[in-house]
């Protein structure tokens, strides 16, 4: 039981990527809404992207030597173990001098050995998985925690049925108040509002497949009279840079990444877009008419399984990795070009949000503590 004379403190562990962290970050504004003393440390791991992004965010964050397992024989895992066993002791003094009073894992590296050495003290702990595969992270720590919060279903297949909760996957506030943005957003980009405009967005880390088909076609998208938001990514973005150059009367945009995405939303008619969780669930909330292409780099092909639940419902259009450099132009050209086709999209894919997902998770979380 917590001691009621000092605010609540919880610690949120993972990363690793945008889907991973932009979630926990929705959790972490969720709780200070509710209880603004509350106290929250993020736990990440050292060279990751949410030890930059999350004291961009305005929280504290701490990191701890872990990696992945490489699937082929590297340095890295032969350093594995005893990077487990520094993050399990790392994880027991954080915990130790911090003292939560819940646990929160989102996926990603540093949420294994954070969440086991709590469990292993008796302190309460959620896992949020965003993907309609579960990770390995999240499967080894589902014997372990109390609840698991889902966006899709059928996920007793992972984990026990009896944890689970529909909950779907919390985005940043600003993506769900797009409405009156669109001037702004236009302005923000240096576009004109008497033209289409095509976002492109490779994920966090980039997309080399979507990157390259977009490279191509540059001229065909400039011709056809459309505008051009490109997020390539941090390797792509050098060669993106001298790709645009010719292009900047046209309205043709390349971003390493996009810091406000709610402006790029705003500013969008239609999205090609990797198959991440937490883009979809963006998707869904901003009503934009989509082309996914799913990345083949992930485990168990989760994105195409993300994928095919908007496209079973009719809510986006499905372009696969290995046809884009033929497909993904002619696409993007069509579906910018044909109104009714954006309309019954958006009506669909609005169907699918779940505006409340971080407020549902953060009741679930301070039922564990109460």
């Amino acid at each position: 039981m917590p001691n009621q004379q000092r605010p609540y403190r919880f610690i949120i562990s993972g990363g690793g990527t945008g889907g991973h962290i932009y979630p926990a970050i929705a959790i972490a504004n969720q709780i200070k809404v509710v209880h603004p003393d509350a106290e929250i440390l993020f736990v990440g791991a050292i060279g990751r992207m949410e030890m930059t992004r999350v004291p961009e965010a305005g929280y504290k964050i701490v990191g701890l030597w872990i990696s992945g397992l490489q699937r082929r024989l590297t340095l890295d895992n032969l350093s594995f173990p005893w990077k487990v066993i520094s993050s399990i002791r790392m994880s027991n003094k954080i915990i130790r001098d911090f003292k939560p009073d819940a646990v929160v894992g989102v996926g990603g590296y540093a949420s294994g050995p954070l969440l086991y050495a709590a469990t292993s003290k008796g302190i309460p702990a959620l896992v949020q998985e965003q993907n309609s595969y579960a990770g390995i992270t999240n499967k080894l720590l589902a014997k372990r925690v109390q609840k698991i919060c889902v966006a899709y279903n059928n996920m007793d297949a992972f984990f026990p049925a009896e944890k689970l909760v529909m909950t779907g996957n919390p985005v940043r506030k600003d993506i769900m108040e797009l409405e009156g943005k669109r001037r702004e957003a236009l302005l923000h980009f240096g576009l004109t509002s008497e033209k289409k405009t095509i976002l492109v967005l490779g994920g966090s880390l980039g997309a080399r497949t979507i990157n390259q088909s977009i490279a191509a076609g540059l001229q065909q998208i400039a011709e056809a009279g459309y505008q051009l938001i490109w997020q390539t990514g941090r390797a792509f973005y050098p060669q993106a840079q001298e790709l645009e150059k010719p292009y900047a009367d046209a309205g043709i945009r390349a971003f390493d990444f996009i810091r406000q995405m709610d402006l790029a939303y705003a500013a969008a008619d239609v999205v090609v877009s990797r198959a991440g969780a937490l883009s979809i669930s963006e998707l869904c909330l901003a009503g934009k008419p989509s082309i996914l292409v799913p990345s083949p780099n992930v485990a168990e092909d989760h994105q195409t399984k993300n994928a095919m639940s908007l496209v079973q419902e009719q809510a986006a259009l499905l372009v696969r990795d290995g046809e884009a450099q033929q497909k993904l132009i002619p696409a993007a050209l069509e579906l910018a070009g044909n109104e009714a086709e954006q309309h019954r999209l958006a009506q669909n894919i609005l169907k699918l949000a779940r505006p409340n997902a971080a407020v549902d998770i953060v009741n679930e979380l301070l039922k564990l503590i109460k």
